[in-house]
């Protein structure tokens, strides 16, 4: 089979991914607008959904096994614990990529339009391996986290990240793009620098995101700076230097402090103890 043929066969095998944590109010809506999206055969009719219980307190796991024996597409694993957004991404990404030819990531909480999957899918069969979901507005931010997003985007560009822009991790893969992802080697994951390295073609789908749907969000500020954290740590070795840098200086002070109090001593210029006291500073 050629990589055309295999990029516009409409049989193709979709898996939707979607990580949970603490998504019991939300999560039978999720089942209800994707089980539409697939019995409508907008998308392929052998479609699967991939839900990932991120180590959820709440009746999250019992919602997915109750899902799962309804309805034979939904599937899930789970985590004995909350490992994060990222990897809950990953175990997905991992456990679909054998049996799929494309997997789309989505969170649970609907705030992503999932009327631009088949927009997406039709991306993949048009022989285009990542799919990337932008937002075309940041309207439903408030103005804090608005301007805190787009200097993060700007730092990040800065220092020399490939990223897209009002991007997060609502993107289509294809099986070969997904198998990239998955070799490399990292521990404080962040996808959304680490999928554009994967090279293949790509494309954008513009949506409107919208308000959650219920429930708390599940990146509260400490979070969101962590998250942020491990991009920059990740991707650049400027704050290392940074680092190197401070150290260096601090020990050119140090040095030039015990010259002058050397020096001080000699010419007598200081009362007894001062020496001894500014060498051990």
């Amino acid at each position: 089979m050629t990589e055309k043929s295999i990029f516009m066969s409409k049989d193709n095998m979709l898996t939707i991914i979607v990580p949970c944590y603490n998504e019991e109010e939300v999560l039978p809506e999720t089942v209800a607008v994707l089980e539409s999206m697939i019995s409508e055969e907008q998308v392929s009719s052998n479609s699967k959904l991939l839900f990932v219980d991120d180590g959820s307190k709440d009746k999250t796991w019992e919602l997915i096994k109750k899902f799962e024996n309804q309805f034979e597409y939904v599937t899930g694993i789970r985590f004995s614990r909350n490992y994060g957004h990222q990897n809950a991404l990953l175990a997905g990404l991992t456990t679909a990529v054998d049996y799929s030819d494309m997997t789309i990531t989505i969170d649970a909480d609907l705030q992503d339009d999932v009327n631009a999957i088949p927009e997406m899918v039709e991306k993949y069969h048009e022989g285009i391996d990542v799919v990337y979901e932008v937002r075309n507005n940041r309207d439903t931010d408030m103005a804090f986290k608005r301007k805190t997003a787009m200097a993060f985007y700007s730092l990040m560009s800065n220092l020399g990240v490939d990223m897209v822009p009002n991007s997060a991790d609502y993107r289509l893969l294809s099986k070969r793009a997904t198998e990239g992802l998955l070799r490399f080697d990292e521990r404080n994951l962040f996808l959304r620098g680490m999928v554009p390295l994967v090279g293949y073609l790509s494309d954008k789908v513009y949506y409107a995101r919208k308000e959650r749907f219920a429930g708390e969000s599940k990146y509260p500020l400490k979070k969101m700076i962590k998250f942020e954290m491990d991009g920059i740590t990740s991707f650049s070795t400027v704050p290392i230097k940074l680092i190197m840098n401070l150290g260096l200086l601090v020990v050119l002070i140090r040095i030039g402090l015990f010259i002058y109090s050397i020096v001080q001593k000699i010419n007598g210029n200081v009362v007894s103890g001062w020496t001894s006291l500014i060498t051990s500073i």
